[in-house]
C-alpha cells in the first residue's frame, strides 16, 4: 500500500471521458424534447437562429442514422449557443403544467398588448412587476412594435417582445 502524501497526490484534470459524454447525451436528449415542442412553443424559448434552424432541419429528417447524427449536432449547438439548465426549465414550464405555461403565455401577451396601446406607463409597471428586465432594451422593443403597428407591416417587433416579456416573466417567477 502506497502512502500519497500532499505533494504526490494526482492533480484533478477535468471531468472524466464518461462524464463528458452523459453530459453530452443530456444536452442530446434536450434537443430530443425541443423536437417534441410544436412552433409555438419553440417560437417562445431564446434559442440563437442557428439551434431554432437545427431543430426545424431535424424534424425534415427521417433516416435513423441521419437523425442519430444530428441530434448530437443539435446537442453541440445547445452547449456552445444556449444555457442548458434555463432551457430544460422553460421546456419543463410546457410539459409539468400546460395550466402554467398557458398562464404566463397569456401574462406575456396581456403585459405586450398593454406595452403597445399605452407606451412608456406599462413600461415602468413591468419593471416594478420584473426588476431584471433590461429597461434599455425593453422601451427599445416597445418602440419598435408600436412602429410595426402604426405601420402595418407585420417584421416579426410584436413576437421579438413577447419573447423578451416571457422570458423575463419565467426568469422573475423561477
Amino acid at each position: 500500500m502506497t502512502d500519497h502524501t500532499d505533494d504526490q497526490l494526482p492533480e484533478y484534470s477535468g471531468p472524466s471521458k464518461s462524464q463528458l459524454k452523459r453530459d453530452m447525451h443530456a444536452l442530446q436528449d434536450l434537443g430530443k424534447r425541443m423536437l417534441d415542442l410544436n412552433d409555438e412553443q419553440l417560437a417562445t424559448l431564446a434559442i440563437s437562429d442557428t439551434l431554432q434552424r437545427a431543430i426545424m432541419e431535424s424534424r425534415r429528417i427521417n433516416q435513423r442514422e441521419a437523425k442519430r447524427r444530428h441530434l448530437q449536432y443539435i446537442g453541440k449547438v445547445i452547449r456552445q449557443e444556449a444555457d442548458p439548465e434555463t432551457l430544460s426549465r422553460a421546456i419543463d414550464a410546457f410539459h409539468a403544467g400546460s395550466e402554467e405555461h398557458t398562464r404566463r403565455h397569456h401574462l406575456a401577451e396581456r403585459w405586450r398588448d398593454r406595452m403597445i396601446a399605452e407606451g412608456d406607463k406599462v413600461v415602468g409597471e413591468f419593471i416594478g412587476y420584473c426588476p431584471l428586465a433590461d429597461v434599455q432594451h425593453l422601451r427599445n422593443l416597445v418602440r419598435n412594435a408600436r412602429k410595426e403597428v402604426d405601420s402595418q407591416k407585420n417584421t416579426g417587433q410584436a413576437r421579438k417582445l413577447f419573447r423578451a416579456l416571457r422570458e423575463w416573466i419565467d426568469d422573475a417567477e423561477l
